[in-house]
């Protein structure tokens, strides 16, 4: 079986799709055989996937009740990660993949409102025992306070904060308009040099 990354978050605008596509891209250009699977019923990870053609990674979508089927699948082909993107306001396609998941990452922006939504993917994360970590991401420049006021408002859920953050780049939001990514715009970019790092965290998260 691959291992399994889930990305989850209740609220829309988080910043779901651009990881999961930034990280898979990223494990693929390290050789990794990766797959996308996109729950979301707009489809932005597959439309994207469209844009991009025949490049890896793969991105393939399924709906929540066809998820463990599709991983399966998946495997079956030597896929060895698979990312899963995930709907906001859906906690039964949240549930579905917290479950399949060797590790969950929720992306969040460090606001009161964004950090206020943790609490049902908390609840769910603690329920099933599955490795889980706030993502901050759009952190704005010189924000250390914030960012601190962020991991304090996680841990009180007792969700742990991943030590990478992306901040709020341009990169990001021109290369996923493209088909691309931010190190195919930019390699020696901050935006870059962030996924890479997550990357290599998540590596041994999952190791």
């Amino acid at each position: 079986m691959p291992k399994i990354v889930a990305i989850v978050s209740q609220k829309g605008g988080s910043g779901k799709t651009t990881l999961a596509l930034h990280l898979a891209t990223c494990a693929a250009y390290a050789k990794q055989d990766t797959c996308v699977i996109d729950t979301d019923p707009q489809a932005t990870a597959a439309a994207w996937g469209d844009w991009r053609g025949d490049f890896l990674p793969a991105v393939v979508t399924s709906p929540p009740a066809r998820l463990a089927r599709t991983i399966e699948n998946a495997g079956k082909q030597g896929i060895g990660l698979v990312v899963i993107d995930t709907p906001p306001h859906a906690e039964a396609a949240m549930r579905e993949a917290i479950k399949v998941a060797d590790l969950v990452l929720i992306p969040t922006r460090p606001r009161a409102f964004d950090l206020h939504a943790l609490e049902g993917i908390a609840d769910l994360v603690n329920f099933t025992g599955t490795p889980a970590h706030v993502v901050l991401n759009g952190v704005p420049a010189n924000a250390t306070r914030m960012v601190e006021d962020a991991k304090a408002a996680a841990k009180e859920l007792g969700l742990e904060t991943c030590p990478v953050t992306f901040g709020d780049r341009a990169d990001f939001h021109r290369s996923s308009a493209r088909g691309e990514v931010a190190s195919e715009i930019d390699d020696n970019g901050k935006a870059a040099g962030e996924v890479k790092a997550m990357w290599k965290w998540v590596k041994k998260a999952l190791a």
